[in-house]
């Protein structure tokens, strides 16, 4: 398997608060995502920078401290890349390969009416995170930052989700969860049913938006950078789904929905249903 993606300063980071070990610890952990979601093993990377004139050599080995150190906690070997000048922002871009079975590839495109929909950990850290570093940092949103700025991807549970064949169709959550629900279900030609109530949004999370006066809901299923999975099951593979749980012990799968032969995409509330929200655009 194959991923590649970039990462361009003033548009996935801002480097006046984050610092250059996170941002080479992010440029991998949204391609390691991706594998994730594939149900891949990560096994090498290639690295390509693309630097401006008058960056410090110090940030370049900072960017190469967080992305070296990611990629041996997963035992990825970095097997080469490329350095090239900018005469703009600081660009870092990213190809990573896995292996897995080809029977055993999750792929968008396997839902069916009556599977459930699920996602692993919470969501909405990443974008409350973000909101609180771009306001200068915040010791009570200590845990979202952190989501933010090192994410963690979610390659076992990924791993395990495929090795098990407890997962019909996956994706990962990088730009929000209502664009992974219109992703999957587009693949898969069927609609789903999200429970607004059942969404696991840690307390800090809600807490912060109604602060704000927004609606937690709503942000949350438009925000990104959380690199959680988002998975279909089928009821007859709920034991399979059971013993993936058991293994990953403290990490949270929830159950948010359900997969429709309808091809609607319903976001289900007290106060009623509603079309689920547009998801993230990059373009807009």
């Amino acid at each position: 398997m194959l991923t590649t993606d970039v990462q361009v300063e003033g548009v996935h980071f801002d480097r006046r608060f984050v610092a250059p070990d996170a941002i080479g610890h992010r440029a991998l952990a949204v391609n390691l995502s991706d594998l994730a979601a594939m149900g891949a093993r990560p096994r090498a990377a290639l690295l390509s920078l693309v630097l401006p004139d008058t960056l410090e050599v110090a940030i370049v080995d900072g960017v190469l401290d967080g992305l070296l150190a990611l990629a041996d906690a997963h035992r990825i070997a970095v097997v080469g890349g490329n350095i090239s000048r900018s005469p703009g922002p600081l660009m870092i871009d990213v190809m990573a390969t896995g292996t897995i079975r080809p029977r055993r590839v999750l792929t968008r495109a396997g839902a069916r009416p009556g599977d459930g929909v699920y996602v692993t950990g919470t969501i909405g850290d990443g974008l409350v995170g973000l909101r609180s570093l771009q306001r200068g940092g915040s010791h009570s949103l200590a845990a979202q930052e952190g989501r933010y700025l090192r994410p963690e991807p979610r390659v076992r549970a990924g791993m395990l989700l495929a090795a098990n064949r407890a997962a019909s169709a996956c994706m990962d959550l990088s730009d929000g969860l209502a664009d992974g629900v219109r992703q999957v279900a587009a693949a898969s030609r069927v609609g789903m049913t999200i429970e607004a109530d059942a969404l696991p949004i840690a307390d800090d999370v809600r807490r912060w938006h109604e602060g704000q006066g927004l609606d937690a809901v709503a942000e949350v299923l438009h925000g990104g950078d959380d690199y959680e999975l988002l998975f279909t099951s089928r009821p007859a593979h709920q034991g399979r789904l059971r013993g993936v749980v058991r293994t990953l012990g403290t990490l949270p799968i929830t159950r948010i929905g359900v997969v429709t032969k309808e091809r609607r995409l319903v976001l289900r509330a007290a106060a009623g249903d509603r079309e689920l929200p547009e998801g993230f655009d990059h373009f807009r």
